[in-house]
């Protein structure tokens, strides 16, 4: 019997197999060379920069360093690293957020530290924030007072006791801290001064948020006016007292 004749259906589907992996391939190439010009591409250049989230004496520094910046990126390839060196002479800028609008638009949004006090040293008034960090160039001259012997050399604050003053600080509501003048410890430990109104006894640097809470419930009550001071070591059972002439200031001499 003569043999049966061999099909040619198997290595013909193997080409044609071979031919469309191998068209997928070059098409992804392609496309991949096209995604990298157009990365670079003058098509999506970035040519206008929104600037948010920063206020204060040095915003439009900000912003301009910003921009300029932002003006030799894409859309599509913004680099948040050069962005941020570009601010990096700024300690007030925390962090930096960034969104496109296509074709040109780059929007960045900062993340800035919020100044909660003035470090006073002889001759010189420096910003802080609540965790420490020292906020050269941030106008400083509105913040409450917490008296040091020396600024510190580097970025931040490390003596213990001024940390805890900045924190104290740092947990206050913002309307009732704008009252507060000068932080500064004393026999009841951690005290503040409140313009037209009494002392704040806060005594250690735990609860701070207890205890203004309960500061600001009975600073707000009727009853309290005329007390000299206020303390809210136990924040459960806060007390007002001092209603006879005020005694003499205590010592705010410096902390750290």
């Amino acid at each position: 019997m003569p043999a049966a004749p061999k099909t040619r259906w198997m290595p013909s589907l193997a080409r044609r197999r071979l031919r469309l992996l191998l068209g997928t391939l070059a098409l992804l190439a392609l496309l991949g060379a096209c995604g990298a010009w157009l990365r670079t591409s003058s098509l999506v250049r970035v040519d206008d920069v929104a600037v948010s989230g920063i206020d204060g004496r040095q915003t439009a520094e900000i912003r301009d360093a910003l921009t300029v910046a932002g003006l030799d990126m894409t859309t599509l390839a913004v680099d948040e690293d050069a962005l941020r060196d570009a601010v990096s002479a700024y300690p007030i800028v925390r962090g930096l957020r960034t969104s496109t609008d296509l074709p040109h638009r780059l929007r960045i949004t900062v993340d800035a530290y919020d100044p909660v006090a003035a470090l006073e040293a002889p001759g010189s008034l420096t910003a802080a924030a609540a965790d420490g960090t020292l906020l050269r160039g941030t106008a400083a001259r509105d913040l409450p007072v917490v008296g040091v012997k020396a600024l510190p050399a580097g970025a931040r604050v490390r003596d213990t006791r001024t940390l805890h003053a900045v924190a104290l600080l740092g947990a206050a509501p913002a309307p009732l801290r704008r009252r507060v003048t000068r932080v500064y410890r004393d026999r009841h430990g951690l005290a503040a001064t409140v313009a037209e109104g009494p002392k704040l006894y806060f005594g250690g640097g735990r609860r701070l948020r207890a205890k203004w809470y309960a500061a600001s419930q009975v600073l707000a009550d009727s009853s309290s006016q005329g007390a000299s001071y206020v303390d809210v070591r136990v924040p459960e059972r806060p007390v007002a007292g001092g209603f006879e002439p005020r005694p003499e200031e205590e010592s705010t001499s410096p902390l750290g």
